[in-house]
């Protein structure tokens, strides 16, 4: 049933006022919902929760009969997850198209509030229940995900919900009993009463970098896991960067083991020569990049396969058009050996906010999107890797390929067999908010390009790893206006990059094939021949690549 509860306290505007007060508020419906397909993904969502009439009893791990996905959700912080029903109707003012989309339930809410919302609850409160033994605490903000866009059927809706302080809020049960609809929630203790969740979020997501809230944050002990474990993160990074003494660009790690994955493909494993201490993060993004000192001149950078910071796989295929790096690897690097670690950066975005991830790779471009692949997996995302090689002989890392396979999240292209990758129909074909992902040689990254401009896909649900780059063309002349107005020289054979670093040892660089920022400057005046992916049409306008793109004739920038 649907309780009808008292009035609620109303501002100037007439609308409920999210900001009085609060002492109590009531339980308007209870909820709760079974695993279930989220159409039309192949994955599955306790998101879709029906009305519970009568009274339903809660644990220690929330309502019974409440089933959700534990990656994200459930567990002992996150055992019931309320939400405001006044926030609806500011949702159907704001999002017209899916306005009968937003009804109670319609966040996967557990417990239907009257006006208890972001703004006067806090982290730490205590409520008791009325005519129960229950006793609820507030332990989280809710982190919204993609699942939101998808069920509104809204791209990149889930943001606004923390923009906006509509998220909702977890419950833990300090105490178990029965609930249901037309109990009231009573505030019985509130330890922080400076933390409401609205404020919470400004240091969640938005002002991340506040050193002094991080402490504060990190120091409460009411909060769940999920979000004090992210504010001590950061108080320790900070410390770190405050405290780490100036380090060499490049660190040794030593070259532990080596293998044939294929014919033409050999992974390593490097481990760092000097341990992480407690204080040095050591965990790493899926999608990253480790940049290699290959002999007295050679720098190159390569995808880590798995691994953290400190110990990490890569896996370099033998080119035939080799520029010194591959064929390094493969004839003289051998277990033993220390090699020169640079910059390690992750250059494949998490997109959390898409409902489906569409990869597509070649040859040894998997080892670019392995781990990507593979995490998306873990948190029961929807994904699909599109895999297109030489032969079944030339596939890296079988054992993990073929559980992709198994689990029906990989599509094999061998092209031996006769069989060939449609790129503009996996583009086509790919599903209500997507994101794309491209990595492979330049004949593949030429036509993804190409495809991806026909179909007019936007420029940001679509990512490219290049592993290969042409750098080279007609001279050209920078003028470097915060420089003094030096003008530097940059050869046919040379990158803007290369020359800028050796005269000023500006602007820093990771992937060296236009694959992320590091390297960008700020175009002020004349024309580039832009290359690489990074940038989008918008941010050519005011920058440019160093480490590929070209100027013509002179150009000046920033760096």
């Amino acid at each position: 049933m649907v309780h009808q509860p008292p009035p609620l306290p109303l501002g100037s505007d007439g609308e409920v006022d999210l900001r009085a007060p609060l002492t109590s508020d009531t339980i308007l419906q209870v909820r709760t919902g079974r695993m279930a397909p989220l159409a039309p993904l192949s994955i599955k969502s306790g998101i879709n929760k029906t009305l519970r009439s009568g009274p339903v009893q809660i644990t220690k791990l929330g309502l019974e009969g409440d089933e959700q996905d534990p990656t994200f959700h459930g567990g002992v912080d996150k055992a019931v997850h309320g939400y405001c029903a006044a926030h609806y109707k500011s949702w159907q003012k704001e999002f017209s198209q899916a306005a009968d989309r937003f009804v109670p339930g319609g966040f996967g809410e557990n417990l239907v509030l009257g006006f208890m919302n972001e703004r006067n609850v806090c982290i730490g409160d205590i409520f008791e229940i009325s005519d129960s033994t229950a006793v609820l605490q507030i332990s989280l903000p809710r982190q919204p995900c993609f699942k939101l866009n998808h069920r509104f059927h809204l791209p990149n809706f889930a943001p606004n919900t923390y923009r906006l302080s509509r998220t909702g809020y977890y419950f833990r049960v300090l105490t178990p009993g029965p609930v249901e609809a037309g109990n009231k929630l009573t505030l019985v203790s509130r330890p922080h009463p400076d933390w409401t969740i609205e404020r919470i979020q400004r240091y969640l997501h938005k002002e991340t970098d506040n050193y002094d809230m991080n402490l504060e944050l990190s120091q409460i002990e009411e909060f769940g896991a999920e979000c004090k474990d992210n504010f001590t993160r950061r108080v320790l990074r900070a410390r770190e960067k405050a405290n780490k003494k100036p380090k060499e660009k490049w660190v040794p790690y030593k070259v532990v083991e080596r293998k044939e994955q294929t014919k033409r493909i050999t992974s390593f494993v490097l481990e760092a020569v000097d341990k992480f201490t407690e204080r040095e993060e050591k965990e790493l993004s899926p999608g990253a990049h480790a940049k290699i000192k290959l002999g007295k001149c050679l720098v190159r950078a390569y995808s880590i396969v798995d691994g953290d910071k400190e110990r990490f796989q890569l896996a370099v295929a033998l080119e035939e058009k080799s520029r010194g790096g591959s064929k390094y690897l493969h004839r003289e690097v051998k277990v033993g050996d220390v090699l020169q670690v640079g910059a390690i950066t992750a250059t494949v975005p998490t997109v959390s906010a898409a409902s489906h991830h569409v990869f597509v790779a070649g040859g040894v471009g998997v080892t670019a999107f392995l781990a990507m692949v593979e995490f998306y997996k873990s948190i029961h995302y929807s994904v699909v890797l599109h895999y297109a090689v030489r032969s079944a002989d030339d596939v890296p890392f079988r054992d993990r390929i073929e559980e992709l396979k198994k689990e029906g999240q990989l599509v094999l292209y061998d092209k031996a067999a006769g069989q060939r990758m449609d790129i503009r129909q996996i583009i086509q074909s790919r599903g209500w908010n997507s994101q794309l992902y491209f990595c492979g040689p330049k004949r593949l990254m030429d036509q993804a390009e190409r495809e991806v401009k026909e179909l007019g896909v936007y420029q940001k649900e679509v990512h490219y790893e290049a592993f290969e780059a042409d750098m080279s063309g007609d001279p050209f002349e920078a003028v470097v206006a915060n420089k003094g107005g030096v003008v530097v020289k940059v050869g046919e054979d040379e990158t803007l990059l290369e020359v800028l670093q050796k005269q000023f040892d500006q602007p820093d660089s990771s992937c060296c094939v236009g694959n992320c920022k590091t390297c960008l400057v700020e175009l002020k005046a004349g024309q580039v021949d832009h290359r690489g992916t990074a940038l989008t049409d918008d941010e050519k306008v005011t920058s440019m690549l160093s480490c590929v793109s070209r100027g013509v004739g002179r150009i000046t920038i920033e760096i």
